[in-house]
């Protein structure tokens, strides 16, 4: 069943981004994200709204991965900040980690570790054009860094030098 969409007035845009940012404070990231759609569907530049999507995104990478992934990804490439896009890429990256890390797969250690690793490269480049006063990208940097430190299944994969057969 189709339903035609009702229309945000873009004067109720700021009011909407707050109750989304207040639905994502309740966990309840799918409600930030509809309001988050309806903001954009009258205002689709605007930064703050295609920020708290993409966190509501990234809030539900545990439950349906794929999905939030791949919009994400296509939600952080309209941001039109260098540091935003790099400090958000970076926690992409980090939480996709965390989703995975959360389902206890085994044998992904190395998985983990290269989207960790990955965070933190992107934060890197973030910190150096960060505005002064913000360090957020270090703060992440450093959460990634203790992360990998706690845990020794983290670590890179194991690349092996394998001759191939030779079929005589």
């Amino acid at each position: 069943m189709q339903f035609e969409l009702k229309a945000l007035s873009v004067d109720a845009v700021p009011r909407a981004l707050a109750k989304a940012e207040r639905y994502r404070l309740l966990n309840e990231p799918g409600e930030a994200e509809s309001i988050c759609l309806d903001a954009l569907a009258v205002d689709p530049s605007n930064q703050p709204v295609l920020t708290t999507l993409l966190l509501a995104l990234t809030d539900q990478f545990g439950d349906d991965g794929r999905t939030c992934v791949t919009r994400a990804w296509q939600t952080v490439a309209r941001l039109e900040d260098n540091y935003e896009r790099e400090y958000y890429t970076g926690l992409i990256h980090e939480r996709r980690a965390k989703a995975h890390l959360h389902h206890e797969s085994p044998g992904s250690g190395p998985l983990v570790y290269d989207w960790l690793r990955q965070a933190m490269d992107c934060y890197e480049r973030a910190e150096a054009i960060r505005p002064g006063g913000n360090d957020d990208a270090i703060l992440r940097w450093n959460a990634c860094a203790r992360l990998i430190m706690s845990n020794t299944q983290f670590a890179p994969a194991i690349e092996r030098d394998v001759e191939p057969l030779l079929l005589e």
